[in-house]
């Protein structure tokens, strides 16, 4: 069997504040394969947000081990931990965070500016992918122009133009309204079962939850469930 695309190991996380020492992950120890969908819950406060910031790089664990693709994180330096923000991690929060000056494709585009890649190949690949969800329309509507569902549509593009190994998607449909987030959690369960994308995702919605194949529950800085059988909705998405 092959090595886990994540692996944490006795992770802590801890916080000073005026208060003392405030423990927000508490010896969390956690595999996810290539090509899982894993959806993680827990009231607020429960780590899942701090879990969710060390998974994609933006924040260190106190003590414990986090390895990507084999790689022990805290041991990367800081250009090599935003090569790896930049091409082998895909981030959808829920905002948008479209840049209003730009349009649709120059929004999604934007990661491979910073990459490097050419202005033509660049904004190929942008045109490609909002074209193959539903939005090659709109190419150059500016976010103003769009409804909140189609924002978040670009901004998915946007997550997958480096075509990164893992999207993390942080309560991704908590601004939208039920039929629209049904669709955003389809075309993530697409992606996932058609190119077997890694998508890890928190939301407070147990419908939400049910699009994808695991649940990873998380109380007072540990996890307190782990559920492989999720996920009815994933396997009637399309």
């Amino acid at each position: 069997m092959t090595a886990p695309l994540i692996r944490i190991e006795g992770l802590h996380k801890d916080y000073l504040t005026g208060a003392g020492r405030v423990p927000a992950l508490d010896g969390v120890d956690l595999e996810i394969r290539a090509g899982e969908f894993v959806t993680v819950m827990g009231p607020s406060g429960s780590g899942k947000s701090t879990f969710m910031n060390i998974l994609g790089c933006l924040d260190s664990a106190t003590r414990g081990r986090y390895l990507f693709e084999g790689e022990d994180v805290a041991h990367l330096d800081a250009d090599r931990l935003a090569a790896i923000r930049n091409r082998a991690l895909g981030f959808v929060f829920q905002g948008s965070n479209l840049l209003a000056r730009m349009d649709a494709i120059d929004n999604v585009a934007l990661p491979l500016v910073y990459a490097g890649v050419e202005r033509r190949v660049r904004r190929r690949r942008a045109a490609e992918l909002l074209e193959r969800i539903g939005l090659g329309r709109y190419v150059h509507h500016r976010p103003t122009q769009l409804s909140g569902g189609q924002q978040q549509r670009v901004a998915i593009a946007r997550a997958l133009i480096n075509r990164p190994r893992l999207v993390l998607a942080d309560e991704p449909t908590g601004n939208l309204d039920t039929a629209v987030s049904a669709e955003i959690m389809r075309i993530l369960a697409d992606l996932n079962r058609e190119q077997g994308i890694t998508l890890v995702l928190v939301t407070h919605e147990p419908d939400i939850a049910r699009y994808a194949r695991r649940l990873v529950h998380f109380l007072d800085g540990r996890i307190a469930g782990d559920d492989s059988s999720a996920g009815p909705a994933a396997k009637t998405a399309s």
